[in-house]
């Protein structure tokens, strides 16, 4: 995929949140979003995924304009997938309907055909076992496996992901990054927001850092962990590496 976006604004209730954000990237998999918190990562986030629409400014993924009317917006949401701190759920159904439901009722599978969709990939991320299983019944690793699942098996162009792990103890955590790392084995495009540093050096092709609604740096992994010349970035890293 390549991202393009140019001067993009975002403003709530005459706060501006986004700040003539722009960046471009080279045909790559997988674009980490780091930084500081309520520096603008989210915000950037949900206008890529198309769930908000920017005040101002562009995006192109794929020299293709992100739309702007809403019913537009509902075709390209289709068409990607988004995964959030909170797993979102519908806790009164079991694993399986949560990830039957989107296939039969948004993108017009049959009943046998969307069991036919989700039967491998249950099986190829260890969760066939918790099928049946309500999400109270659930771990919270787990709960997130199946919200991304349920991302993935609508075969989406890329995914999207806001913080998956923020919300998770260091072990389900592990379980979360490890199916992360596996859909980037696999060939998934995604866009990844996260506090784990370790984890975003080692699945970023590129890596983009959002301060103050601006992206202060923008590179490969090693250019910014390593040779960043932007002293505030620098900076952050200093303290929450150290």
């Amino acid at each position: 995929m390549k991202l393009d976006v140019r001067d993009l604004v975002q403003q709530f209730d005459g706060t501006t949140v986004l700040d003539r954000l722009t960046v471009s990237t080279g045909d790559i998999q997988a674009l980490v979003l780091v930084g500081p918190s309520g520096g603008g990562k989210s915000t950037l986030l949900r206008i890529l995924a198309g769930l908000d629409v920017p005040t101002a400014g562009s995006v192109a993924f794929d020299g293709r304009p992100l739309p702007r009317d809403e019913a537009a917006l509902r075709d390209y949401r289709k068409t990607v997938g988004t995964v959030f701190q909170a797993y979102n759920l519908f806790p009164h159904l079991s694993a399986l309907d949560n990830l039957l439901l989107p296939l039969i009722h948004v993108h017009g599978l049959s009943p046998a055909a969307a069991r036919d969709r989700v039967r491998e990939p249950l099986e190829r991320f260890q969760l066939a076992a918790h099928a049946h299983k309500r999400p109270a019944e659930l771990s919270g690793g787990q709960k997130q496996r199946i919200a991304i699942l349920r991302a993935l098996v609508v075969r989406p162009r890329r995914l999207f992901f806001d913080e998956p792990t923020s919300a998770l103890d260091p072990e389900m955590t592990a379980e979360v990054l490890e199916m992360i790392g596996e859909l980037k084995a696999l060939g998934t495009q995604f866009v990844l927001v996260t506090h784990e540093m370790g984890f975003a050096r080692r699945v970023a092709d590129e890596l983009a850092f959002i301060g103050d609604g601006r992206v202060l740096a923008h590179g490969s992994a090693e250019e910014i962990f390593d040779r960043c010349a932007v002293s505030r970035v620098r900076d952050f890293f200093g303290r929450i590496l150290a």
